[in-house]
């Protein structure tokens, strides 16, 4: 049995259930004994940190249905990426707040879809506040750094300006994380006192690096290694890699996990967090992967026992309650 069981994140909030980042979603993790809700944050046109998972906001609100907005449209390159669409840093925060949350993937969460165009769009100190009502910690994504440092937005003083305005900056339920480690280098030569984590994805190297460094940047797969994980204890407190890397899979799916650099990560004292938990097919290795479509629930529970037993200091969850109910158990 493990010795310690993880601290379990509201991913968005509770997005198996409502549209992610509204305040129904939030609402609903904490109802259901989530230990911290993650907010991800974009700046508006005016520097206001805006909780959407991508400065892209066609996909994610009513925008496209609103007339006076219409002429927003545009397109842009974000992280490389050829972006078509409304674009929060086009918009004031007074312009944003009109808009509604919509359901990202509506082909797997229909029952979410039936929510669309309730609940406004959020802003960061909207989800500070919502957390310390419910009593439960924060951890906070900053999204796109060096992207928005272009546009002329330096998203660790924006972060910081908001998190002290709101009584967070030395909150000891607070997290911050990205998948940029320079924007964390920065939030912590401002001072921050809390815990720092960097995101790492299965494949490829932080954007940040990539414009600095070009060919030179550091992939995401040196920093799991013991020489990159040597570099990480120095700099951050905690890694938060893609399930995928701790469930180790083989060619048929099949998890042979915890992934040695857990055990690694440990011996450093770097704190060891993964996203995402999600019961359906589609997000399941294929191992664990059931009949009735990529909408249906596999057999989620098989492949989060590898995390679970993994005793990892943090597991993002969609679903609060499921999280709940069996990250507790």
């Amino acid at each position: 049995m493990p010795e310690k069981r993880p601290l379990i994140i509201g991913h968005r909030g509770a997005p198996g259930y409502l549209p992610e980042h509204s305040r129904s979603s939030y609402e609903r993790a904490i109802a259901a004994g989530v230990d911290a809700v993650e907010p991800d944050v974009v700046p508006s046109a005016d520097g206001v940190l805006v909780v959407r998972h991508e400065n892209e906001v066609g996909s994610t609100t009513d925008v496209s249905a609103r007339p006076e907005f219409a002429d927003r449209r545009r397109t842009a390159v974000v992280d490389g990426e050829h972006l078509d669409g409304w674009f929060t840093e086009d918009f004031t925060w007074a312009e944003l707040r009109t808009l509604r949350c919509r359901e990202r993937i509506p082909e797997v969460r229909p029952a979410s879809a039936e929510h669309d165009d309730i609940d406004p769009v959020l802003s960061l100190s909207d989800v500070l506040d919502l957390a310390r009502v419910g009593g439960v910690g924060v951890v906070l994504e900053i999204k796109h750094a060096a992207f928005f440092a272009r546009a002329g937005f330096d998203m660790a003083a924006l972060v910081e300006r908001e998190l002290r305005d709101a009584g967070w900056w030395d909150d000891p339920a607070l997290v911050v994380e990205s998948f940029e480690p320079l924007v964390l280098q920065r939030l912590r030569e401002r001072g921050i006192q809390a815990p720092l984590v960097q995101l790492i994805e299965t494949s490829g190297a932080p954007w940040d690096l990539r414009e600095r460094d070009g060919a030179d940047a550091t992939p995401y797969a040196s920093m799991l290694t013991p020489a990159g994980l040597d570099a990480l204890a120095e700099a951050v407190d905690g890694i938060s890699p893609d399930k995928r890397l701790i469930l180790a899979p083989d060619r048929r799916g099949e998890a042979r996990g915890p992934a040695p650099f857990v055990a690694e990560a440990r011996v450093r004292g770097l704190r060891l967090f993964t996203w995402t938990c999600r019961p359906e097919n589609r997000f399941l290795l294929p191992g664990f992967r059931g009949p009735g479509g990529p909408e249906a629930f596999g057999d989620y529970a098989r492949e989060w026992a590898v995390l679970r037993d993994a005793e990892l200091d943090g597991v993002f969850v969609d679903h609060a309650d499921l999280g709940v109910a069996f990250f507790r158990a």
